[in-house]
């Protein structure tokens, strides 16, 4: 008795279970009775209800979804291999078109990929280059180089922005039909591909070393002539110091020589007393150990040397 009414409860709660159903505000569900779809898709959220073990809910998602294309090497019009990653934003916005045509997001993302890869790459082909990288025909920023190191940018007729919303709009109406919507789709990195990303870089390298070496070549110039005026008024300076020493020195020798003159001229004991302090003065700078001197009896030096009055 109670394993049969544990067997009833079992089957009521599967019952339950399959016949009842949540639908929550970001999503969107079909019913598909033995694989067909039946009534309309169920959009209002809350509790909703269904044929059990008959009948079964497909979910799906109401918010924005994300498709991440590949990086994909393309030829541009002008023969240049770049390559171009992009990213897209889409929504399903008929679930049950989407179902019928797509079942589900797996193969969504499947036709996604040979949509927009295959409209980038039709594209790509139409354009050159200079129309793929740029937006606008922006004029260069201008610095202190010399004419001809100015960036001189050529003009584009289209652009990066056009190309991308012709992509978007050619995408959009192949989608059309699928019970989806391409909302937006922007170019992820645009770069060139290795051989040709290894000339630009050695070609940008070298236009970077030639005007390095302009500027040292410049610099160095300049050091020289800094380096020269510095020595010129180096010069300068020290011959004017050198001038304004002499003219002290001599204005100190004519005062010095001035108080000589005047303290020999006082009296005949100031005169004897100059005469022995200049001689005394010339002993050591004309004498020494080694010398020998012959001096005549009215010498000067010799009159000091035997003098016994103080005269």
């Amino acid at each position: 008795m109670k394993i049969g009414m544990g067997i009833i409860i079992v089957i009521l709660l599967l019952v339950f279970a399959n016949t009842f159903y949540v639908v929550k505000e970001t999503e969107q569900i079909i019913i598909t009775q033995f694989g067909k779809p039946v009534g309309d898709p169920v959009n209002t959220p809350g509790l909703k209800v269904k044929v059990p073990f008959i009948q079964t809910a497909h979910r799906f998602d109401r918010r924005f979804l994300e498709w991440d294309g590949d990086p994909n090497q393309l030829p541009t019009k002008d023969k240049r291999f770049i390559w171009v990653n992009t990213y897209a934003r889409w929504r399903i916005t008929d679930p049950l078109l989407f179902f019928q045509r797509l079942r589900d997001e797996r193969g969504a993302h499947s036709r996604l990929d040979d949509i927009l890869d295959g409209e980038t790459r039709n594209a790509i082909a139409n354009y050159e280059v200079v129309e793929v990288v740029r937006s606008t025909n922006r004029e260069p920023e201008r610095s202190n180089l010399v004419a001809e190191e100015q960036v001189v940018l050529d003009d584009i007729r289209h652009g990066r922005e056009k190309i991308r919303m012709e992509i978007l709009t050619n995408a959009q109406n192949r989608t059309s039909d699928l019970g989806i919507e391409i909302l937006d789709i922007q170019f992820k990195r645009i770069n060139y591909v290795d051989e040709v990303q290894r000339k630009v870089y050695e070609r940008m390298i070298a236009e970077r070393r030639r005007i390095a070496d302009r500027f040292r070549s410049e610099g160095e110039g300049e050091a020289s002539r800094i380096s020269g005026e510095k020595d010129r008024d180096l010069l300068r300076i020290q011959s004017e110091a050198y001038r304004t020493a002499e003219e002290i020195r001599g204005d100190a020798d004519a005062t010095a020589t001035g108080i000589y003159a005047a303290a020999f001229n006082r009296s005949a004991e100031s005169r004897n007393f100059y005469e022995f302090l200049k001689t005394m003065e010339s002993y050591p700078a004309t004498l020494d150990e080694n010398s020998t001197l012959v001096l005549s009896t009215d010498g000067e030096f010799y009159k000091f040397l035997t003098a016994t009055d103080g005269r």
